[in-house]
């Protein structure tokens, strides 16, 4: 049996990044509260820019992947860009 990985640092450097369209719920210092327009899931997204946006923008997020499983699920963005509101 070949052993699983869990994420090592090798494997998430090749992995391409994820995108996400949402809308923005709460702006606090450094961090969104999002909804996924895809599925309505709430997500904290870890942002160094994020007092640049306001309550109902829609973004798009780009990020590794990589999101916890903790409630709501977190996720840090390497970009977060405004687009107008739309579906998924």
């Amino acid at each position: 049996m070949e052993p699983v990985c869990n994420e090592c640092a090798e494997c998430m450097e090749r992995r391409e990044p994820v995108t996400m369209k949402a809308r923005i719920l709460r702006v606090c210092p450094c961090e969104l509260l999002v909804c996924d327009l895809c599925n309505a899931q709430e997500v904290l997204v870890h942002t160094d820019n994020a007092c640049c946006f306001r309550v109902g923008q829609c973004v798009c997020i780009t990020y590794s992947g990589a999101m916890t499983m903790s409630i709501p699920p977190q996720i840090s963005a390497e970009c977060v860009k405004l687009i107008p509101c739309c579906c998924c």
